[in-house]
């Protein structure tokens, strides 16, 4: 017979297995979209851009694993091509945001003052505004394509990054080991760029990772809008917006296609950045 004392192990020890599963399942996820992106031309089945007329709606089969578009084209290998635009975007934005969301954070946080103040309220005014609008702005100024929106989205999420830096240096700088360098005679540019930023940058660098999903799917809305990745180029949102005559006709797939793998992603990111928040929160506390 199972004791109180035995099930509360159980439930508890189900409890913990399920974070791990999810986490390594997305993970694999990630990993195997990342590779079929990078690897693209090798194991696509067909050019992303040939037109084949007889293919048009063609059903899932073995010539067209998941089917064509309007045009003939193999969704498989748009959506597999599409992937690039797809990753590439969002992971510059997050590399971008975070380096100098972290730079001017750490910046404000140990200079204080007015320069504090200052940096303080250009974020607030970039708060004010929807990284999304920022977007389209910047298209409405510079042109269609994928290079507009990404400096604009990394302009956009650089403040919540530099906010998050900010509240962690300023703890930092009140602890024992910063006191211990500033009697050793370091300068607080040392010890700002060696002592502090290693120990903030992990958690900043685990919360930046959730900003991904975000930036995905705001690139994929400014694609399917018209205003992003143009056609012929394969890209996740761009396949949705080229899908949508389709729709009328009972094609559904050519766009539920994408819509599914921007979900997947979307989802995927944030189980692996709110596990790594998790993790490197807790040993940071311990």
């Amino acid at each position: 017979m199972t004791t109180p004392t035995m099930a509360v192990k159980v439930l508890r020890a189900s409890r913990t297995r399920r974070p791990a599963i999810s986490w390594t399942i997305s993970l694999v996820v990630l990993a195997v979209i990342t590779l079929a992106a990078v690897f693209a031309p090798l194991i696509a089945p067909y050019n992303p851009d040939h037109i084949d007329f007889t293919a048009i709606y063609a059903s899932p089969s073995t010539a067209h694993w998941l089917g064509a578009d309007a045009l003939g084209r193999d969704t498989l290998s748009r959506l597999i091509f599409g992937a690039r635009t797809a990753l590439i975007g969002p992971f510059i934005v997050v590399i971008a945001s975070t380096a100098v969301g972290i730079l001017l954070g750490l910046f404000a946080a140990w200079r204080g003052g007015w320069i504090d103040a200052v940096l303080g309220r250009v974020f607030d005014v970039l708060f004010a505004f929807p990284s999304l609008l920022i977007a389209i702005m910047a298209v409405a100024l510079f042109g269609k394509g994928l290079l507009a929106p990404v400096i604009a989205m990394s302009i956009a999420y650089a403040p919540f990054v530099a906010r998050l830096t900010r509240s962690l240096v300023l703890a930092e700088r009140s602890r024992p080991y910063v006191a211990a360098y500033r009697v050793q005679g370091f300068s607080g540019g040392w010890i700002a760029l060696r002592r502090v930023l290693p120990n903030v940058a992990p958690i900043v660098g685990a919360q930046s990772t959730l900003n991904f999903g975000y930036v995905l799917a705001e690139l994929a809305g400014l694609s399917f809008l018209g205003l992003g990745v143009q056609a012929p180029t394969a890209d996740w949102g761009a396949m949705i917006n080229e899908a949508q005559a389709g729709i009328v006709g009972g094609h559904f797939l050519p766009a539920i296609v994408p819509a599914v793998a921007v979900v997947i992603v979307v989802v995927a990111v944030n189980i692996v950045g709110e596990e790594l928040s998790d993790r490197i929160g807790g040993a940071s506390a311990a």
